[in-house]
């Protein structure tokens, strides 16, 4: 089965490993005896449906949750219950992708034109004049 990225990427569910354990934070005295908290890991190495180019990007956006064996690490417990921590862990890891997949704009460097310079060199030149009328009278 595989999950839908955005409309032209997905992922597949068995690239992606969940493990539960318990987490800290609240839930009362259940926090101690219900594993709620969740790791998610998504093998990036493994994933053979994400193109180059958004590995890549991923794998840089992932900074310290990427292992070296090349998996993304989530731990989502930011809820009480195990299954809005497992929503919570995919949406998390989806955000990641789709952010990896908007390929980056480069700027292409341009010359200015002939005349944006001859208009900043007669702005220059008006200022300098007006600049120069302002000092001292040379027949004082």
């Amino acid at each position: 089965m595989t999950i839908q990225v955005t409309p032209r990427l997905s992922i597949s569910e068995s690239d992606i490993e969940e493990s539960f354990i318990t987490a800290s934070g609240p839930g009362g005295q259940n926090v101690n005896k219900v594993a709620t908290a969740v790791q998610l890991r998504f093998n990036l190495g493994a994933c053979a449906t994400l193109p180059e180019a958004v590995k890549t990007r991923l794998a840089t956006l992932a900074g310290r949750r990427l292992g070296n064996d090349g998996t993304i690490l989530i731990i989502a417990n930011r809820f009480r219950t195990q299954n809005r921590n497992r929503e919570d862990a995919l949406e998390r890891l989806l955000e990641l992708i789709r952010a990896a997949a908007v390929a980056p704009i480069y700027r292409r460097p341009t010359k200015p034109t002939k005349a944006s310079r001859t208009r900043r060199l007669e702005a220059k030149s008006h200022r300098a004049d007006t600049k120069r009328l302002r000092g001292k009278n040379p027949l004082d």
